[in-house]
Order: C-alpha cells, then structure tokens, then sequence
C-alpha cells in the first residue's frame, strides 16, 4: 500500500503511527497539496493527504476511514472493540483531530493571506477552539487505556505538531499533554521517527 502524505502533517502522522501499530507496512509518497499533484488529484478529487493508494488501485480518505481500513485489515489491533472503550478512543480522536483542524487554519491565514488581508478576529476563535479541545483533552488523558489505540495515535501526533509549529504556545494549563506527548516516544519508538516535521 502507498500513503501520499507530508512529514509534517498530523492526520498523515497519525496514519503511519496506526500502520506502525498495525505493523502494516506502507511506502510513503511525500506530496505538496499547495501544487495539487495530478497524481493525487487522481487518488482523491478533494486533493487532501493522507489518501492511501491500495494494491489494486482503489483508495481510501480522509485519515479515519485510513485508520477503519487499517484496523479492519489487521484483526482489529487498532480500535477497541467494546462499546464504552470504542466510545473513548473515537472521541479523543475526534477531539485531536478537531484540535488541528482549528490550529491549522491559524497556519493557512499566516501563510497564504497577504498581511493586510488578515482576519485576527477569525484566527483568534480558531485558536480558542484549538485550546478548547486541549482543555478537553487535558481531562480525558489520565483516562487512557495502558494499550495503545487510535485515540493515544491521534493525540501523539497532534501534540507532536503543535510542538513543531506552535512551540511554547500550547503547553500553558495542559501539563498532563506535556508529559504525554514526552513520554509517548518511549512507549512507542516509532514516534521519534514519525513524528510531525519539515
């Protein structure tokens, strides 16, 4: 199976931590969504990452229904399978992905709006909605299960990329997601390697 994704994003992280988990092994495709690439405009008409392109040709998006896939392939190693544990894993995940979902539209304002066209007030209620799933998020971490699910997978690789591209303005009120997400790479080493960069 090929993921056409990027190093530094978080839903392409999360794919590859879940495949790691899986041990379902992928060739990786590294692609720029700004030049919308024929090749992944061919794999997925919305051109977003990750899509993940499978022997026969078929494809699968966005990152949940890659993870689904990929839990469904693997005997169920990644999404618990009773309803209240189920429950909690697809609602951290949901949590985290929504967290970077706001936090990266505060990117995208910076980066492709000129100066002078910038919404402050719009970027300032993305940001407020980022913290408050972090402050959701904050109260539902000590109440992870010990194995690993989807929902440890989305939450290391949102905090993995709010280190990397929001440093120093996240950590304040969520100590618990510090010491998580410092912690994550030596209960999983792959972390290190996968986790969200340039």
């Amino acid at each position: 199976m090929r993921l056409l994704c990027s190093p530094a994003s978080p839903y392409s992280v999360k794919v590859r931590l879940a495949a790691e988990h899986c041990d379902l092994p992928l060739e990786l495709e590294f692609v720029d969504t700004t030049d919308q690439p024929s090749g992944l405009v061919a794999a997925n008409p919305l051109g977003k990452i990750p899509t993940l392109v499978l022997e026969d040709g078929g494809t699968v998006y966005d990152s949940r229904v890659i993870c689904e896939y990929l839990d469904r392939i693997s005997g169920n190693l990644l999404i618990p399978q009773t309803t209240e544990q189920w429950l909690q894993a697809k609602r951290v995940e949901a949590l985290a992905d929504g967290v970077a979902d706001a936090a990266i539209l505060v990117v995208y304002e910076e980066r492709f709006r000129p100066a002078e066209k910038r919404h402050e007030g719009w970027t300032d209620r993305q940001w407020t909605r980022a913290v408050r799933g972090l402050d959701r998020l904050e109260a539902e971490v000590d109440k992870l299960p010990e194995a690993l699910n989807i929902g440890h997978f989305a939450l290391a690789a949102v905090l993995g990329w709010l280190n990397f591209r929001f440093k120093g303005k996240w950590e304040d009120g969520h100590p618990g997601l510090v010491l998580f997400v410092e912690d994550f790479g030596r209960r999983f080493a792959p972390f290190t390697e996968i986790s969200p960069r340039a």
